[in-house]
């Protein structure tokens, strides 16, 4: 088991990379190299040899590899990234990238997405060392650029120009699952990630006649594109059930003593309260409206109009994304993928899926595990090119009142100390036996 110096460390280490500002903004206006240089001092010192990679200068990635004591098995990949999304100091309660540590709770930009998890990583690895360990399987740590944007100078880059640092990894952990969900009646669930949304960012172009504010004019950009804009945000999903989802169905209706009517999900949903949002993001594709560009003076009628597109598709219906979009921008308003990402499904009867699941029941026997599927993505769309199956599986244990998915992105980014202390026992444990 995880030492008490690993306990002390996980805190320390996701203090320290709080500080170190990685703020990635987009467009490549973003420097990971300070973090990634802290993260692999710490392997280093733990006699590891990490490689440093960079795509582009300052956007730096950290490998290394533990070898296991059986070179017949597969090995394993294990990967976080070192990049924050912005954050308004002003809204915050501490300053964000302080990394403050009070009352029990280290706060700070990437406490939860996802330092927490680099820190856990690291504060196992070391402990092996103290204590001699070796896993079963080769282990592969990755700390990836780039994750909070397109991944081209992060994962994607990693798997393109550098598959050979993972070869023989055929499965991977990395974010998000294994965390506590309070249902509201005692009850705390702990979902397992297998699966991911696919990424469809769009770009929609309307394109008209440029004229006067104060003339008629039936080619209007501006109304050709709200049209658009208007349909899709309105536009109704068809249900669609993926493995991963069904799956969860099932299980989370019989924890709840109710028949797993999967012809009226959505009357299954409403009876599930509290639980049904681990499921009700997937189990229809989405498409949601979320930045227009146009015009540059009210009385001038722009030629052109643009608008962009947060859409997410699963597993096996990215054709109903394309031809549903086809159909709701129209012959009036042109669009293209902006940034575009394969959807994922994972196994939940696989060896290494039950080892994950046993992990936490040891350390959490009051918990009940379900599978899960993610509505966003994760690095391991583009780890996926590689022949990678990936799990999100970042454990901690959380308090009633927590609500983690506001953490993400949010403001007063926080995590507790003792969901620390049992992401790194759980980790520790799946590792060993995985």
């Amino acid at each position: 088991m995880a030492d008490g110096q690993a306990l002390d460390e996980v805190v320390t280490f996701t203090s320290d990379l709080i500080r170190i500002d990685t703020t990635n903004k987009g467009g490549g206006d973003c420097r990971e190299r300070p973090a990634a240089e802290y993260a692999a001092a710490r392997l280093a010192e733990a006699g590891l040899e990490p490689a440093l990679l960079e795509r582009t200068e300052g956007r730096t990635n950290v490998v290394a590899r533990i070898e296991g004591t059986d070179p017949s098995a597969d090995a394993l990949l294990v990967h976080g990234h070192l990049d924050v999304v912005p954050a308004q100091a002003g809204e915050w309660s501490v300053p964000p990238f302080s990394g403050e540590i009070r009352d029990g709770v280290v706060w700070g930009r990437g406490a939860v997405d996802m330092k927490n998890m680099d820190a856990m990583i690291l504060a196992v690895v070391r402990s092996w060392a103290r204590e001699g360990v070796r896993p079963r399987r080769d282990v592969v740590i990755a700390f990836t650029a780039d994750e909070e944007a397109s991944a081209e100078d992060g994962s994607g880059f990693l798997a393109d120009r550098h598959a050979a640092l993972f070869e023989g990894c055929t499965e991977g952990i990395g974010e998000s699952g294994a965390f506590t969900v309070h249902d509201g009646s005692g009850r705390q669930l702990y979902p397992l990630a297998a699966g991911e949304r696919g990424t469809g960012w769009v770009k929609l172009t309307a394109r008209g006649r440029a004229a006067h504010g104060s003339r008629p004019n039936r080619e209007n950009a501006v109304t050709r594109l709200a049209a658009a804009v208007t349909r899709i945000g309105a536009h109704e999903w068809p249900l669609r059930l993926t493995p991963t989802v069904r799956a969860a169905l099932t299980e989370l209706a019989a924890l709840y003593g109710l028949d797993a009517d999967l012809d009226d999900v959505d009357g299954l949903l409403e009876k599930l309260g509290p639980a049904a949002r681990l499921v009700e993001a997937t189990v229809r594709n989405s498409a949601n409206p979320t930045m227009l560009e146009a015009g540059y003076k009210v009385n001038v009628i722009p030629g052109e109009a643009v608008a962009y597109v947060d859409g997410r598709y699963l597993p096996g219906h990215e054709d109903e994304f394309r031809a549903t979009l086809d159909q709701l921008t129209g012959p009036d308003v042109n669009w293209e993928f902006h940034h575009h990402e394969v959807a994922l499904q994972s196994p939940v009867d696989s060896p290494t899926y039950a080892r994950m699941r046993a992990a936490v029941e040891e350390f959490a026997p009051e918990g009940h595990v379900v599978p899960y599927c993610m509505p966003g993505g994760t690095d391991a769309k583009q780890f996926s090119r590689l022949g990678i199956t990936g799990y999100g599986f970042s454990p901690l244990k959380l308090p009633e009142g927590y609500d983690y998915g506001a953490m993400f992105h949010g403001v007063d980014e926080r995590v507790p100390i003792e969901a620390l202390h049992f992401g790194v026992r759980v980790l520790d444990r799946f590792l060993r036996t995985a």
